[in-house]
């Protein structure tokens, strides 16, 4: 297995638009070639075939050939954990051809079921994924494992290659989405954490973890505006953008409410107004399948404010925007934006 691509700030600052469909139309012209490169083992040729469309997609995304679950092949282009691209490498993957014997697409790597008969050259030292140990810790309430790793070889290695090897021999043992939906904390370590477990257990521990937020919840919290006004939120819980990676675009409804008391929060009709415009605005995302979702609310100084994801070509924001016509405490307003990382509700993710 062999990584390819790089993402530096000359990159970042000028990002291409999406370039997906003309990605899988050189697919179509290139393949036979690279099926050529491929077979011959020429890994050097291939790089020079694939990067550039890979880049001209985004040159943030990154890519790899890697074994195939079930085709001899797969093509990864990930956004290695950048969350302003994982809708972008979603999007390449769903337009993506069949798979068929020879290839399959993901956009994200996959866990690698032979993960701990691999070793790598790392700093020039062997890194044999079967003498990787974790330090395993959850804390309390949180839909996360924290991990400390250590491997013989940390110690000659410095602190950013120590991270970047963990970083992949996690990719390889969960999968990339599900460390980032499940892992907390990572920190290699130069020497063995106390209680320490062979990196065989990872997987186990952090399917018994996710065991336990297979409902859906809700959250209230309590905190203050930055004028500090009381605010009260709702949340789901788990909130995570690695769930619903279409969902880029960002719907926020704002109320303003006409009875309220003597903190600013909702009371009496406002209370029961919001309420129901809420199970409205429910039921019609509700009929958006998959395509939208309600994260959050938040009332605070005399507004609720409303925050929906949805992927862009959804009717969503066009059933916000119907929704607000029958409010009738002062003038509400839908505001609609790009939001991948969903940075407007950070507060809230777990």
């Amino acid at each position: 297995m062999r990584l390819f691509g790089r993402k530096d700030e000359e990159e970042e600052a000028g990002r291409p638009g999406d370039g997906v469909a003309a990605f899988w139309a050189w697919w179509q012209e290139a393949r036979p070639r690279l099926d050529s490169l491929v077979a011959a083992g020429t890994a050097d040729g291939v790089e020079e075939l694939v990067a550039p469309a890979v880049a001209a997609i985004d040159p943030g995304l990154v890519w790899e050939v890697a074994p195939g679950r079930n085709a001899a092949h797969a093509l990864v282009v990930t956004a290695a954990g950048d969350a302003e691209l994982r809708s972008l490498a979603h999007r390449w993957a769903r337009a993506a051809p069949p798979a068929d014997l020879l290839w399959e697409f993901h956009p994200s790597r996959q866990a690698n079921p032979q993960a701990l008969e691999l070793t790598l050259d790392v700093g020039g030292f062997e890194f044999a994924l079967d003498k990787l140990v974790f330090g395993l810790r959850v804390p309390r309430n949180q839909p996360r494992v924290d991990v400390t790793a250590h491997h013989p070889i940390f110690g000659e290695l410095d602190e950013e290659t120590r991270l970047e090897a963990t970083l992949l021999a996690l990719d390889w043992l969960l999968g990339e989405d599900d460390v980032a939906r499940w892992v907390g904390e990572i920190t290699p370590a130069t020497f063995q954490p106390i209680d320490a477990v062979a990196a065989v257990h990872l997987p186990a521990v952090v399917a018994d973890l996710a065991s336990g937020y297979e409902g859906e919840e809700w959250l209230l919290l309590e905190g203050q505006t930055g004028e500090g006004a009381p605010l009260v939120a709702t949340a789901r819980f788990p909130l995570r953008p690695v769930d619903h990676p279409l969902l880029d675009q960002h719907i926020e409804i704002t109320l303003p409410y006409a009875h309220r008391d003597a903190d600013g929060l909702p009371a009496g009709d406002s209370l029961k107004a919001l309420s129901d415009f809420e199970e409205r605005l429910a039921a019609r995302l509700l009929q958006l399948r998959d395509d939208a979702l309600l994260a959050a609310h938040l009332s605070a100084a005399g507004h609720r404010v409303v925050h929906v994801y949805a992927d862009p070509a959804s009717d969503a924001a066009i059933h916000a925007k119907e929704l607000i016509a029958s409010w009738q405490e002062g003038e509400p307003r839908v505001d609609v934006g790009h939001d991948p990382a969903w940075a407007a509700v950070s507060p809230f993710l777990s």
